[in-house]
C-alpha cells in the first residue's frame, strides 16, 4: 500500500508539472466533452490536416470525427459498413467494372453537398499527382473513372480485380474522399495544409494547440446531414477533445482526476488507475484487462534492403535469439495472443488459418550446419497460462480457451541456433563477446519506434532491443516523432510496430494484409514506399495474389491462397511477427458510460480508429458535474 501511495504522489507531481503550461482558449463544459488520448503521440505538424499527402497525426481526430470513407470495416461485428457509399460494391461478372452508388443528402461541414464529383476528383487528382496517396495503386488499376449521375460513379479497370474497392474500405487507412471544391483551389495538393479540415463527418475543428498536444472538435449543428446521424443517430458528446498528456504515468494521472475518458495505458499504469479511480475499468473488468484479439499483428519489421537484414538467415537468427515469453511478460505482463504467421490472432483467423497452419508449424524445419531444426513451440500458450496463475490471475482451464487467450505458439528461444546461423554467414564475436559484422566492425542495430510509450511500436522496440543486447548485439531503441516518414522513405534498419499489413478482420479474406508484398509495389530506398515498410517482396507471392484478384473476396478458395502466402512469409521472416495488438485501454465512466467492452462488444472499441464516430451516439452521459 505504501508503494502504491508513493507511485501515486509521483504521478501527481509529474502530471502537475507537465500540464501547468497547457491552457485551452476554449474550455467547453467537462460533462459535455469526451476526452481521448492521441494514441500515436504528440503531432509533429499540427496545422496540417492533408492526410492524402503525408502523415499528419491522422488520429488527432481527423479520421475519427471529420473525414469519411466510402466503406468501413468493423472487426468486432464482422460488418462492412456502407458510409458514403449507399450500398455494397457492384462488380460486373469479370471484375473489370466497379459501380459505386453514393448516399444522397450528405453535406460537407461548410454546407456544400457531397456528390460523385468529389469521388471522381479525389481519384483523378491522386492519379495525376505523384506523391499523393494511392497514386501508384490507382494508376496500376484504373483505366477510367466517370460520373454517371450525381450519386453514381463507375470505375473501368485495366485488369480484373475483385478487390479494387478495398482501396476505399477503411480499416485504419483507406483512400478517404476529399472535398473537390476545397482542393481545386489549392496551388499544390502536396503542400496544401487543408486547414481547417472540411469533412462529411459529424464534428468540425474548433481549435488546436500549435505545439501538437491537443485538438478540440464540436458537434455540427447539421449532424443529421452526416452519415453518422443518418445511420446511428445524434452523437452524445457535444465536444470531443484529443489530447497527448505524455507517457503512461501522465495519462494515468489524468484519468485518475477524470480529465481523460479513454486512454491507451501500460499494464502497470492501468493497475494504478484501477486502484485510484473507482469509476475506471479496462476493456475487461478482470485479467487480461486488455483487448488481445485485435486485427493488427505487432512486433517489428526489418528493412530488407539494408545489410545485413537483406539476408533471410540473419532475420531468422534475430527471431530465434528472442525469448517470446520474456518479451510478453516484460512488455505486457504476459497478456498477449501470439501471432507468428504474420496475421493477427482473431477468432475467425484461428479457425480458418492457425488451426490449419498448426501441423505445418510444428513440422517446420530450418537447416543449420547440415542438420534440421524444428523451431516452433506450440506449448507456449500453456507456459503463459501457468505464469498467469503463478501471478494470481484467473485463466481458463481448457486447451481451446487457453489458445484463444494466448494464441497458438511462437518460435523457441534458440540462441545457440541463432549463433550458428550468424557464424555461417560470416559474423563473429569479439573478445568482449559482442557480435561483429562479416567485415569485422561492431554490429549496431537501431530500432526506431513511435514516441508513445504505450504503443506496441514502443513497447516491443525496447523489449526486443534489450534481448538482442543480451545476445551480444549493440542494440538501441530510438523513439522518433518522424518514424512514419523514416519508414516511408526506407531510412531505418528495424522499426518497432507491424511486421505485416493489417487485414480487415472481418470475414476470411487476408488480401489487404498481404497484397502489400506484391512486386509491383516495390520501391528502392529513398523513394516513398507503396507496399510494406520492410520492402520485402517474393515473386512467388505475386501469383497467389493475382489468383485472389480473380476470385470473389468471399470465396473459400482465398483461405488456401492465403495460407500459401503465409508460408512464404514464414520462410522469409521480413520481421518479428510477435502478437496481436495488446490493447490496455483505460476507460473512465465518471462522465460517460456504455463504451464498447469485452462484456459489451457492440463495435470497435478504440478511440483512435475511424469507427469512433459510430460509437459516439451510443455513449451515455452520467450527468455528473
Amino acid at each position: 500500500m505504501k508503494l502504491k501511495s508513493a507511485v501515486f504522489l509521483v504521478l501527481v507531481a509529474v502530471a502537475c508539472l507537465s500540464l501547468s503550461s497547457w491552457v485551452l482558449a476554449v474550455e467547453p463544459p467537462r460533462n459535455e466533452t469526451l476526452i481521448a488520448d492521441i494514441l500515436t503521440g504528440k503531432v509533429g505538424n499540427p496545422g496540417n490536416f492533408n492526410f492524402w499527402a503525408t502523415w499528419v497525426g491522422n488520429d488527432k481526430g481527423l479520421q475519427q470525427l471529420v473525414i469519411d470513407p466510402l466503406w468501413m470495416a468493423d472487426y468486432v461485428t464482422g460488418e462492412i459498413i456502407n458510409v458514403l457509399a449507399a450500398e455494397n460494391p457492384i462488380y460486373n461478372d469479370d471484375f473489370t467494372t466497379l459501380t459505386v452508388k453514393l448516399r444522397e443528402g450528405v453535406y460537407w461541414n461548410d454546407g456544400v453537398e457531397f456528390t460523385a464529383d468529389d469521388v471522381v476528383y479525389t481519384v483523378t487528382l491522386s492519379m495525376a499527382t505523384p506523391g499523393l496517396g494511392y497514386h501508384t495503386q490507382f494508376n496500376q488499376n484504373i483505366a477510367e473513372v466517370v460520373k454517371v449521375d450525381p450519386y453514381t460513379v463507375v470505375f473501368e479497370l485495366k485488369e480484373p480485380n475483385s478487390r479494387f474497392h478495398y482501396q476505399f474500405l477503411d480499416r485504419w487507412g483507406a483512400c478517404r474522399i476529399l472535398p473537390k471544391h476545397i482542393f481545386e483551389t489549392a496551388e499544390d495538393p502536396l503542400s496544401f495544409q487543408f486547414n481547417p479540415p472540411i469533412g462529411t463527418g459529424p464534428y468540425k475543428l474548433v481549435e488546436y494547440d500549435l505545439g501538437g498536444y491537443w485538438f478540440l472538435y464540436e458537434l455540427r449543428e447539421d449532424w443529421d446531414r452526416t452519415v453518422t446521424g443518418m445511420v446511428y443517430g445524434k452523437p452524445a458528446p457535444k465536444y470531443v477533445k484529443f489530447i497527448h498528456y505524455g507517457d503512461a504515468s501522465k495519462k494515468a494521472m489524468a484519468q485518475i482526476s477524470h480529465e481523460l475518458d479513454m486512454a491507451d495505458l501500460t499494464p502497470e499504469s492501468l493497475q494504478v488507475v484501477l486502484s485510484r479511480n473507482e469509476y475506471a475499468r479496462g476493456f475487461y473488468e478482470d485479467f487480461p484487462w486488455a483487448e488481445l484479439l485485435h486485427p493488427a499483428v505487432t512486433g517489428a519489421a526489418f528493412n530488407t534492403l539494408v545489410e545485413p537484414f537483406d539476408n533471410p538467415e540473419v532475420r531468422w537468427a534475430l527471431n530465434l535469439a528472442l525469448d517470446a515469453k520474456g518479451l510478453a511478460l516484460t512488455a505486457y505482463d504476459g497478456a498477449v495472443a501470439f501471432s507468428p504467421a504474420y496475421i493477427p490472432a482473431l477468432l475467425p483467423y484461428y479457425e480458418y488459418y492457425y488451426e490449419e497452419l498448426q501441423p505445418y508449424l510444428e513440422d517446420y524445419t530450418i537447416e543449420v550446419d547440415g542438420e534440421l531444426y524444428q523451431p516452433y513451440n506450440s506449448n507456449l500458450p500453456f507456459e503463459m497460462a501457468e505464469e498467469a496463475r503463478r501471478k494470481g490471475y484467473t485463466v481458463p482451464d481448457t486447451e481451446k480457451e487457453i489458445r484463444i487467450m494466448f494464441g497458438y505458439g511462437w518460435w523457441k528461444h534458440s540462441p545457440e541456433i541463432a549463433e550458428k546461423l550468424l557464424i555461417k554467414n560470416g559474423f563473429s564475436r569479439g573478445r568482449d563477446g559482442k557480435w561483429l559484422l562479416p567485415d569485422g566492425t561492431p554490429w549496431k542495430i537501431e530500432i526506431v519506434c513511435l514516441t508513445t510509450s504505450t504503443n506496441p511500436s514502443f513497447k516491443w522496440a525496447f523489449s526486443i532491443a534489450n534481448q538482442w543486447s543480451e545476445f551480444g548485439i549493440d542494440c538501441e531503441a530510438v523513439p522518433n516523432e518522424q518514424v512514419e516518414h523514416l519508414t516511408d522513405m526506407g531510412d531505418y534498419q528495424v522499426v518497432g510496430g507491424q511486421p505485416a499489413a493489417e487485414p480487415f478482420g472481418a470475414g476470411i479474406d487476408l488480401y489487404r494484409g498481404i497484397n502489400v508484398f506484391k512486386s509491383a509495389f516495390f520501391k528502392p530506398l529513398g523513394e516513398e514506399r507503396v507496399g510494406h515498410q520492410s520492402r520485402w517482396i517474393d515473386e512467388e507471392i505475386d501469383g497467389y495474389i493475382a489468383q485472389m484478384e480473380l476470385t470473389d473476396y468471399n470465396d473459400p478458395k482465398n483461405i488456401e491462397l492465403g495460407i500459401e502466402v503465409i508460408k512464404r512469409l514464414i520462410d522469409g521472416q521480413p520481421g518479428v511477427s510477435l502478437a496481436s495488438f495488446p490493447g490496455f485501454m483505460g476507460l473512465d465512466t465518471y462522465y460517460w458510460t456504455n463504451y464498447p467492452s469485452g462484456e459489451n462488444p457492440y463495435a470497435v472499441p478504440w478511440y483512435h480508429w475511424p469507427n469512433l464516430k459510430f460509437v459516439l451516439p451510443f455513449l451515455e452521459p452520467t450527468g455528473r458535474e
